[in-house]
């Protein structure tokens, strides 16, 4: 599967503004870009969307009216061994901003899958994806490099 791509998947929401202010509420963050609709849109062209937020924009909801089954990540399809995950490492390069009413899109690379590794949580895999996030109109806004390992954990089989 490595060099595998997903087909693009779709945020099933615009970025909003209540999900900005919500977010940056929780984690008490005053930026006027994401508070300030006046300032933040002669400034950047609109609210904009906190760079955390980024994976959460395309977290399908638990339910929909279609009941259409959630798409799962490209690293949780991989057949490999191994009851859970954690993240190893997160690197996130912007190259536009995110604002406000933008729909993305999000295309998924497998980019390795290293040896069965033994570390103090378990035995399992490193699988590394890259994920390429597009507003409506193709531009690209973010690439998000991710490593999970993927293991049993220690002691269970």
């Amino acid at each position: 599967m490595i060099g595998v791509q997903t087909e693009p998947r779709y945020a099933g929401t615009a970025v909003s503004g209540a999900r900005i202010q919500h977010f940056a509420s929780m984690v008490h963050d005053p930026n006027p870009a994401y508070w300030e609709a006046d300032f933040a849109r002669e400034v950047w062209g609109g609210l904009v969307a906190p760079p955390a937020l980024l994976m959460g924009w395309l977290i399908p909801p638990p339910w929909s009216p279609t009941d259409e089954p959630p798409v799962a990540s490209i690293a949780i399809r991989v057949p490999l061994p191994g009851t859970t995950m954690i993240n190893a490492s997160n690197d996130v390069e912007f190259p536009a901003t995110i604002l406000e009413g933008d729909r993305l899109q999000v295309v998924e690379e497998l980019v390795s899958v290293s040896p069965e590794k033994t570390t103090r949580v378990g035995t399992g895999h490193f699988v590394e994806t890259c994920d390429r996030f597009h507003r409506a109109d193709g531009a690209l806004v973010a690439i998000n490099r991710n490593t999970l390992f993927r293991f049993t954990p220690a002691g269970k089989p």
